[in-house]
């Protein structure tokens, strides 16, 4: 591995290895203040984005305002919580005010919103310090993340390899330690995908969890605004900010759960060595093996509910300013004008069958098991990989397997669970809906 093609250790962010507990307690105790946090934030885009492309834009003077009002509220006596004082990098298609919000499009070159979204205003009540806004597949509409109006992000673990997408950046910025908490929204395994392929945590709560409001849509009825993290207990303490939650102590952690592994080459064709990696790091558990019924209820009716909301959002821009979309975009999107309405109306009541049999599952099980992602991170640019001597489409083995839990709305997230010829594979969770801290001290407990 040569040096332009691997992010070294030692070349990380300062925040790799610096949890937000840690962070927090060097707060309150004043061994370093919000400002300084922000400071160290910046060094490190400074230093390390050129190489990454995490972030779009940066708002270095907003940013060194909220640090000083977080100081100001900590020194008054006033503690907003677990993300007091703390970096937090937005993906690009959620508004934050003031600044341009691209959506990775040509179409929004010069977009400034002009309020936040409420998942940003919840991080501001929170204590949160918004840095910048992080790349992002154009218009959210990609699971590779090399796609977009300011270029590809970059793997930290291979500079040649996809980060996965469409939440490429967040997962870039908080792999290589530029900051230790981004937002990404998931569609089809947005958060998830980005977290297997840099080996840190991503988590989607279930469907409404956290709102959408101010959140450009992909497909309404599949979006959920989810968090990457280094680790659960960090995406636990943000979820719970964002979700509006009461901050807890985490009492679960390293409990007994029953689980149930689910053959990913059921939902898609995968790396048979990403499957035994994944299922290695479940080693010692008391699994189930289970095999759903209606698959074909999954595949069929996320294609054409994606589509025909994807379609809805876009059909005048297509039509008016095709030429303004990267290629691989626009592809997508034509392919989405020929869904037709009857499959539309199918695709949703294939969502309900296949919501049923998830739910029965859950009842057999406390949670499901299975990788996120069916290969290691592609080369960026890569369309098509090999598994098992069949050429397949990247795209399908990146959402092959997160893309379920979507159409069924349930909380799932993704820990690192060790690595394919030295790239990281993720081992992906899925939960009850209102079940997200249960599943996050499981997760908290099996990450490798």
């Amino acid at each position: 591995m040569t040096e332009r093609t691997q992010l070294q250790r030692e070349a990380t962010g300062f925040f790799h290895g610096r949890g937000l507990a840690e962070l927090g307690a060097a707060l309150r105790a004043g061994r370093t203040s919000a400002v300084e946090l922000a400071e160290a934030a910046l060094e490190s885009v400074d230093r390390l984005d050129g190489e990454l492309n995490a972030f779009v834009s940066v708002d270095r003077d907003g940013a060194l305002r909220a640090a000083r009002a977080a100081d100001a509220d900590l020194a008054g006596g006033r503690d907003r919580g677990p993300l007091h004082g703390i970096p937090v990098g937005v993906k690009d298609i959620i508004d934050v005010a003031g600044a341009v919000t691209t959506m990775g499009s040509a179409h929004f070159a010069a977009h400034v919103s002009t309020s936040d979204a409420e998942c940003v205003r919840r991080l501001r009540d929170g204590g949160a310090v918004p840095l910048g806004k992080t790349t992002t597949h154009e218009f959210a509409f990609g699971p590779t993340g090399d796609s977009a109006h300011n270029g590809p992000a970059h793997n930290p673990h291979r500079l040649d390899r996809m980060t996965g997408g469409s939440s490429a950046g967040s997962g870039a910025a908080v792999a290589a330690g530029l900051v230790p908490v981004a937002l990404g929204t998931d569609t089809g395994g947005s958060v998830r995908i980005p977290a297997a392929l840099c080996g840190i945590t991503g988590f989607k709560p279930a469907y409404g969890a956290i709102p959408t409001g101010g959140v450009f849509p992909l497909s309404t009825s599949l979006d959920h605004v989810g968090v990457l993290t280094a680790d659960p207990a960090d995406a636990r303490l943000a979820y719970r900010v964002l979700a509006g939650l009461r901050p807890e102590p985490d009492r679960e952690h390293g409990a007994h759960a029953r689980i149930g592994w689910i053959p990913p080459d059921l939902l898609h064709p995968t790396d048979p060595q990403v499957t035994s990696t994944v299922r290695e790091a479940l080693a010692g558990e008391d699994l189930r093996e289970l095999r759903p019924r209606e698959i074909t209820a999954v595949q069929r009716g996320f294609t054409a509910v994606q589509f025909s909301e994807a379609y809805a959002v876009h059909a005048e821009r297509v039509a008016e300013a095709p030429q303004h979309y990267t290629d691989d975009v626009l592809a997508q999107l034509r392919r989405a004008a020929e869904t037709a309405g009857w499959e539309y109306v199918r695709g949703l009541a294939d969502r309900e069958t296949w919501r049923a049999v998830v739910a029965e599952l859950l009842d057999e099980v406390e949670i499901l098991a299975l990788p996120t992602t069916c290969v290691p991170a592609p080369a960026i640019g890569q369309r098509e990989v090999e598994i098992g001597g069949a050429r397949k489409p990247v795209r399908l083995a990146l959402i092959g397997l997160t893309r379920p839990f979507n159409l069924a709305g349930a909380p799932a997230v993704s820990v690192p669970a060790g690595t394919v010829g030295g790239l990281p594979v993720g081992l992906q969770l899925v939960g009850r809906p209102g079940h997200e801290d249960r599943l996050l001290a499981v997760a908290g407990r099996l990450g490798a």
